[in-house]
């Protein structure tokens, strides 16, 4: 059983192990368009108060990344219903994670599909996606605005998508201005839709969910 935080907030490395298994937040499931294994990723799960970086780098490696062989991947990475101060672990610890994946790993890896991003998610990735990741990496980002688009990339079948995800996309129906662009990115690339560039002078770093 997983014992609960200590007064410092922070759980033993083995507990904060079982906690990240038993959310799966991270799920290796389906295929996209193309064959390839899917990484899923639902950031409402994950639990950024009560996990460590190096706890964090160490799961990935042995429990997903070593998973994942040497083969070609996409990842889909839900956004929906995420918060800063719950789900946010930090630009720095971002950078180190990311650092942490073997380049055969990433090399590997040929499109992040970003759910639900939200304007500030968009704002924050516009402005630091250069700087925190490679140009390689940052160019795989794709915005996806709905599920029904999503499914053009990814197969449907053998993913688990959480019910809240799907209510997300309902209440977007009232929402048509939000949902203007099925698949977005911040950088040029050759898709038969155009995209959208932001200009972003300033940016607080309070906005990032």
């Amino acid at each position: 059983m997983t014992s609960p935080p200590s007064a410092s907030g922070m759980m033993s490395g083995v507990d904060q192990e079982q906690l990240l298994e038993k959310l799966r937040i991270f799920k290796i499931q389906g295929t996209d368009r193309h064959g390839r294994n899917v990484l899923v990723i639902i950031g409402k799960y994950f639990p950024a108060r009560f996990i460590s970086v190096e706890v964090l780098k160490k799961y990935l490696e042995e429990k997903i990344l070593s998973r994942l062989g040497e083969k070609a991947f996409s990842v889909v990475y839900v956004h929906t219903g995420v918060q800063r101060s719950d789900n946010f672990p930090g630009i720095s610890a971002l950078r180190s994670i990311y650092e942490a994946v073997p380049i055969n790993v990433r090399d590997h890896l040929e499109a992040v599909y970003f759910l639900h991003p939200g304007l500030q998610a968009r704002l924050f990735f516009a402005t630091f996606g250069r700087f925190l990741f490679n140009g390689g990496l940052y160019q795989k980002l794709q915005y996806v605005n709905r599920l029904e688009f999503l499914w053009n990339h990814v197969r449907r079948k053998g993913l688990e998508i959480p019910e809240f995800v799907f209510d997300h996309d309902e209440e977007l129906e009232d929402r048509p201005m939000m949902d203007y662009y099925g698949l977005e990115s911040d950088h040029p690339r050759i898709y038969a839709s155009s995209t959208h560039d932001s200009q972003v002078g300033m940016y607080s770093m309070r906005c990032i969910a």
